[in-house]
């Protein structure tokens, strides 16, 4: 590991402050040297965190956490402030590993974490939320929002803002501005925010008014009543920041990597009596060039050279992934379809819409980090005769529900929705695992739901969708796919129309997506050591689900097995469940899938799936057991 001399030496914030100025720089980047190092192998938000180091610093070095609390806008950018706060060491080293800090921060992990995020735009409600709490209960603490310049994009923070000034009057916001979210910003926000960053004269000529008023006999008067002429007024003398029309002091744009700059700044605002929005300029990936060229890339990525910062290659052979491949079919299908649009919030390389970006552009569209308005937009596309399809993870998706059902599902119109990261996210834990969609859009009117066993049925289910009278959503899983041969032609699946893909006479499992694959094995595993005849079923459709097949199953085999990488709550199982109670079937089924709980992260897959039984083995322990415990039931019973 780099050398960690004055990192070792951190406890806590009170090491940050013990450190003389003279020292920072040095910390600032022994802390590059260890983010660049750990995530170069455990992989990670490399790019944000690098930036804000200088940042993390000065915070802690003007606030006292965990009385004062930072709230830190989807906190993939919370690795310095880990190192500040104790948990140097193994315990940041074995990063997004099993047993190791998390990718992001949360309140259980330490005192330090006010408030937890996965999501973008959350900092400023919840700080304000907090900050009206303190008001309200007369304690002194300062709360600091730290949002990307990007959060600005999602209606939340606008809410937030417009709400910030009418609740509070001690609310400290830090705006990290790097013109980056995931991918490059877009829309008028970040445009505004750059003729800001642009322009610094503006606090300059603020401070120059200001000054002049306070030259005068009774000036501060006469400066209370510049600035009650000045909100009164729109614009007297130097133009109103968009910040300040909403009732925040703005301050900025400040080198978001000159300590001392940084650190004057924020006692300022701690001091102030009205809510204060410093607008600081930080380059994502500063210390590593890599990052800084490709910022995108360097945003989240697996391990990589921490000398070249090249990834790690696949291994040879590996199949493409399932967001390259929608990407490219989509592509082949748009080719062919002007009226077929490819949408996302932020996220081209992560969804595999870059394909479509670089090949069609005019039928792309990045709406920045605003998951809602992506699927509003889409539901009016469609309205007009276009396919708008929204590339958005599942996770993300839960975002737009209302827009889901109101919008898109009760007006019945075509959009396709692919949700990738449908299943297990391992490293980036709960708040990125997709397990509960199957659960929030079983219940939709309208809603066709699918998910492919793989990528060849990927593109199959995509040409369906998009051929489909209403909305159509497709969930896959996260990585590569299995390898299969894709046809050249895809072919319209029967909807609601399961595949069998094993004959059987006593179990007959029912598997959706990646499951499947560990269905077979078992089947056969339980065929060739136990004698069982075991068949499966590649489910499919979740909604319509085949309840002719499955009532034909459950009349003549003893015990149907269920397996979904998603929760049991709401899931795939408890469709099969409604639908046999339905038809007043008795059959006996047991259920394989995530328990009702929130699922951590970890190394991989497999380690998370023990823990929880869920693994092979434990899976054939369960069917094991269910079908013995049946048979002896039978057998008291003389059946």
């Amino acid at each position: 590991m780099p050398g960690t001399k004055l990192l070792k030496i951190i406890r806590g914030p009170a090491d940050v402050k013990a450190l003389d100025a003279a020292q920072l720089p040095e910390l600032a980047q022994e802390i590059r040297d260890e983010i660049i190092a750990v995530t170069a192998k455990n992989g990670g938000h490399v790019g944000p965190n690098l930036g804000v180091v200088e940042l993390t610093i000065a915070l802690h070095r003007v606030f006292d956490t965990p009385t004062d609390q930072f709230v830190f806008d989807v906190a993939h950018q919370g690795y310095v402030h880990k190192l500040l706060t104790g948990r140097h060491g193994d315990f940041f080293r074995q990063l997004r590993q099993t047993n190791g800090a998390s990718g992001f921060l949360y309140r259980s992990e330490s005192p330090h974490d006010s408030f937890g995020a996965g999501h973008a735009g959350t900092a400023l409600s919840a700080a304000l939320g907090m900050a009206t709490a303190r008001d309200l209960r007369g304690s002194s603490e300062h709360v600091v929002a730290v949002c990307g310049d990007a959060a600005f994009t999602c209606g939340v923070t606008l809410e937030a803002l417009n709400n910030i000034a009418g609740s509070t009057k001690r609310l400290i916001v830090v705006l990290n501005d790097n013109e980056w979210s995931i991918a490059k910003n877009v829309g008028a926000i970040s445009s505004y925010l750059n003729r800001l960053s642009t322009s610094p004269t503006y606090n300059k000529l603020h401070h120059d008014v200001e000054g002049f008023f306070k030259s005068f006999p009774a000036g501060e008067e006469m400066n209370r009543m510049y600035h009650k002429w000045k909100r009164e007024t729109k614009d007297f003398f130097v133009e109103s920041s968009l910040f300040e029309k909403f009732g925040l002091r703005y301050l900025g744009p400040v080198d978001g990597h000159d300590l001392d700059k940084l650190q004057k700044n924020l006692e300022f605002a701690k001091h102030a009596d009205v809510p204060v929005l410093i607008h600081v300029l930080t380059k994502k990936g500063r210390g590593l060039d890599a990052a800084i060229a490709h910022p995108e890339k360097f945003h989240g990525l697996g391990a990589f050279d921490p000398v070249t910062g090249k990834s790690e290659p696949a291994a040879v052979g590996t199949p493409p992934t399932y967001q390259d491949v929608f990407g490219h079919a989509l592509v082949r299908f748009a080719t062919k379809d002007a009226n077929i649009l490819g949408i996302t919030g932020a996220m081209p390389s992560g969804t595999g819409l870059i394909h479509l970006a670089n090949e069609l552009p005019k039928q792309f569209f990045d709406v920045g980090l605003a998951e809602e308005h992506a699927v509003l937009f889409a539901a009016g596309l469609a309205t007009k005769g276009f396919r708008p399809v929204c590339a958005i993870y599942s996770t993300f998706l839960q975002r737009a529900y209302d827009q889901i059902i109101h919008d898109v599902a009760l007006q019945n119109l075509p959009v396709t929705f692919c949700m990738d990261r449908a299943g297990l996210s391992p490293n980036d834990g709960p708040t990125h695992h997709g397990l509960f969609d199957i659960s929030y859009l079983r219940c939709v009117p309208n809603a066709t739901v699918m998910q492919p066993k793989d990528e060849d049925e990927l593109v199959d289910m995509l040409h369906t969708s998009l051929h489909l009278p209403g909305p159509g959503f497709i969930r896959y899983p996260r990585g590569a796919g299995t390898g299969v041969t894709i046809k050249d032609k895809p072919v319209a699946l029967p909807i609601g129309q399961a595949e069998i893909l094993r004959e059987g006479s006593n179990v007959m499992i029912w598997a959706l997506g990646p499951m499947v694959r560990d269905a077979l094995k078992l089947a056969e595993r339980l065929e060739r050591e136990e004698n069982i005849s075991v068949g499966v079923v590649n489910a499919r459709f979740v909604k319509p689900l085949d309840r002719t097949l499955l009532l034909s199953h459950a009349a003549l085999i003893p015990l149907l097995v269920t397996m979904e990488d998603h929760v049991l709550a709401g899931g795939f199982g408890s469709a099969v469940l409604e639908a046999l109670q339905d038809a007043e079937c008795p059959t006996a089924v047991e259920r394989i899938g995530w328990p009702d709980k929130f699922v951590e992260h970890g190394t991989n897959g497999q380690i998370l799936r023990a823990a929880y039984g869920l693994s092979p083995e434990d899976i054939h322990r369960r069917v094991l057991n269910r079908w013995r415990n049946l048979r002896a039931e039978h057998a008291a019973a003389g059946v």
